[in-house]
């Protein structure tokens, strides 16, 4: 993980400053959603809006970058494309399913497009199509993606 940006720092220390319980946690990890400048800059306002509500990176992602899968509980600190914050995350559920099997109420809870299942599929198959072309993988409909629904705590 980067080095945060001042902004992340601030965030976070306003939070602690709100919700004293967390004044000995560790800063959480920090990132930005997506693949591409305006992606991420429209996901994390609709985070900070209260509107994306989900996320779904491959169970694939996790394996091959070595990262361990969130738990329920966990925070994370959303930035824009640039690094900065934009809102504080909490972790409530989570569900590996295959893609072919996302239904309409996870696509709705992601917040995106016209939240649509179709619009979903369509853009999360070019999303993880290049994301695993990179590394010489390749998306299949029976790949797990982990679904993640989380809360917005603080923006």
């Amino acid at each position: 993980m980067d080095l945060p940006k001042p902004s992340v720092l601030n965030l976070w220390n306003r939070f602690v400053r709100q919700y004293r319980q967390y004044k000995n946690s560790s800063i959480p990890n920090h990132f930005y959603f997506c693949d591409n400048e305006h992606d991420a800059n429209t996901c994390a306002e609709l985070v900070a809006q209260n509107i994306k509500q989900a996320t779904a990176p491959s169970v694939w992602w996790y394996e091959y970058h070595n990262e361990p899968m969130p738990k329920v509980g966990t925070l994370f600190i959303v930035n824009d494309w640039h690094g900065d914050a934009k809102a504080i995350i909490e972790v409530t559920k989570l569900e590996h399913i295959r893609f072919k099997d996302v239904g309409e109420a996870f696509a709705y809870a992601e917040g995106e497009g016209d939240r649509s299942l179709a619009y979903w599929r369509k853009v999360h198959r070019a999303y993880f199509t290049r994301e695993m072309e990179k590394a010489g993988a390749h998306f299949n409909e029976n790949m797990l993606i982990s679904c993640a629904y989380f809360k917005l705590i603080f923006s």
